[in-house]
């Protein structure tokens, strides 16, 4: 089984050019196909991707960066399109399918404009200066958020997350991810937050067990067991030092080699061996550590002393695991243990203990007093429904992220995406000229959102649409009537700002994001007009460098 291909060639596989509006309509289809591929997974009543892989795993998810990141393309333009999600996706976490599609209407409604001969650059003036008038307005139609407010806080990460597999644990989900962001957010100075998913909340996918069993741990879990049997399981309040050096015994530097001729020297060989590792463990042991964590190896001989003096070690722990336990514990990772000192001894972790669960032995460090780092465990029936919903509890923590750091949020439903573009139809009476035309291209591109989710709740877009177009023309002042979106489960026109209704409300850094993503990669698209493919090397014939005397 294959991965998913879609092939999108250009003729410039045979080293062959396209140039002029050649090279524009091209990449404006190559843009627009990518776009069709995930516009059936935006809103509540998305629909679903079967990806296989070559392996012949497959992978069911509406996530739009999921379903782009697994698809292999042909079309340089279409590669830079797939791009894009993953630049929404490491920027703020959510909206990658919004973003495509977008982009992809806007590249869509720049068709026209070409064949009216309008020259790309006035074109792209016109696209950039929608876009500030486009920032403005969303600007003014957002409002404040109280972070601190959990309620507030659930209602609006549930948005991000009512669209995915994950909807049915809602509540769940919001505790898990915003529990997790505000444990690994650090103040960094003055209201500088510095607040790093990637890094130091780690999700560990268990299979088995029920959803409903997933927790946030306030601390660190590694899958890993004591390296001698011996050693204790269970300690509380453990004295924690964490190593970035191997407990063994060290060769020279250039795998010396030695020759023996008598047998007393093999025993002496022997002998320092086991003091070089001796005076290594007596390093350790001088600093009373009940706990030490490498990130090398532990020889057997260094296990024995370790179990006289009641220490517990665990070996090989990934690099990542480690930064996470020493930010957890307040333990500084140590290169020479020759080097450690009492004060990088981490005493922050309340309980360090080893559980099985299911056929795996896990290592818990929790109950720390002020984990700056955590793990979420997430439990569940199998494998292909815990990496769902992994990836949907990234989006999750991203929202919440996000409004930590801008607290200002916009009507979800596609409500932004209409009030930008009747904001931006009122603008356009006031640019001059033929830049005119493509300026009010944006302000259609961005109906493409509410469209889109009328359609994929099965309802009728033209009718639905010209109802939500007259709601958002009523007030003069875009934070009137702005509120106005669509019902992604029944397609209706609803205000986003009433209590009762499903009151969807998005944070603006998403927004902004996504519109200024979509913009600049469909300015960035237009500025091309010539594609080159290269010759590969096998074509060139002759010598290297063609033959040619210097």
């Amino acid at each position: 089984m294959q991965a998913p291909v879609v092939v999108m060639k250009t003729d410039t596989g045979s080293g062959e050019r396209q140039f002029g509006r050649k090279a524009q309509l091209s990449n404006i289809t190559a843009a627009k196909t990518v776009a069709d591929i995930i516009r059936s997974c935006l809103g509540p009543k998305a629909m679903l991707k079967m990806l296989l892989d070559p392996m012949g795993g497959i992978v069911l998810t509406n996530d739009g960066h999921a379903i782009l990141r697994e698809i292999e393309v042909a079309h340089p333009a279409a590669k830079s399109m797939i791009e894009l999600s993953r630049t929404q996706d490491e920027e703020v976490g959510d909206g990658t399918t919004t973003v495509i599609i977008l982009a992809g209407e806007i590249l869509a409604q720049a068709l026209p404009q070409l064949e009216r001969n309008i020259h790309p650059v006035v074109i792209i003036q016109a696209f950039k200066r929608a876009l500030t008038d486009a920032l403005a307005i969303i600007d003014e139609i957002a409002k404040p958020v109280d972070i601190n407010d959990d309620k507030e806080m659930y209602g609006l990460i549930s948005a991000s997350i009512g669209t995915k597999f994950v909807s049915r644990w809602s509540e769940l989900m919001c505790n898990l991810a915003l529990k997790a962001v505000r444990t690994v957010s650090l103040n960094v100075g003055g209201s500088q937050q510095e607040i790093d998913i990637k890094r130091y909340a780690r999700v560990e996918k268990i299979p088995g067990g029920e959803i409903e069993n997933s927790e946030v741990l306030d601390g660190v879990m590694l899958n890993k067991d004591i390296t001698h049997p011996r050693m204790r399981r269970r300690i509380e309040n453990p004295r924690i030092l964490l190593l970035d050096c191997p407990l063994e015994y060290k060769k020279g530097e250039s795998q010396t080699n030695i020759e023996i001729s008598k047998e007393e020297d093999w025993n002496r060989i022997l002998q320092i061996e086991e003091e070089q590792i001796k005076a290594m463990c007596d390093a350790i042991i001088a600093l009373k550590p009940d706990l030490v964590i490498t990130e090398k190896g532990v020889s057997d001989l260094a296990q024995h002393f370790m179990v006289k003096a009641n220490i517990t070690a665990l070996r090989r722990v990934r690099k990542t695991d480690n930064n996470r336990i020493a930010r957890a514990t307040g333990a500084t990772i140590v290169n020479s243990v020759f080097s450690a000192s009492s004060s990088d001894i981490g005493t922050g972790c309340g309980l360090f203990n080893i559980s099985k669960i299911g056929d795996e032995y896990f290592t818990f460090l929790t109950k720390c007093k002020d984990p700056k780092a955590c793990t979420i465990l997430l439990r569940g029936p199998s494998k292909d429904i815990l990496n769902e919903i992994e990836r949907n509890l990234h989006d999750a923590m991203g929202v919440a992220r996000n409004v930590i750091w801008t607290p200002r949020l916009c009507p979800g439903g596609g409500a932004t995406e209409m009030a930008v573009a009747v904001g931006l139809e009122r603008r356009a009476k006031s640019v001059e000229g033929v830049a005119q035309w493509p300026y009010r291209a944006v302000a259609e591109a961005m109906e493409v959102i509410p469209r889109t989710l009328i359609q994929n709740s099965g309802n009728s877009p033209i009718r639905v649409l010209t109802q939500l177009r007259a709601k958002h023309a009523e007030g003069e002042n875009a934070k009137i009537s702005s509120s106005w979106g669509i019902d992604g489960e029944t397609g209706k026109v609803i205000d986003m700002a009433d209590p009762k209704g499903p009151h969807v409300w998005e944070p603006l850094a998403v927004k902004a994001q996504s519109i200024k993503t979509a913009v600049e990669s469909a300015c960035l698209l237009l500025r091309v007009d010539d594609i080159v493919a290269a010759k590969s090397a096998k074509q060139v014939s002759g010598p290297i460098g063609g033959g040619v005397d210097e």
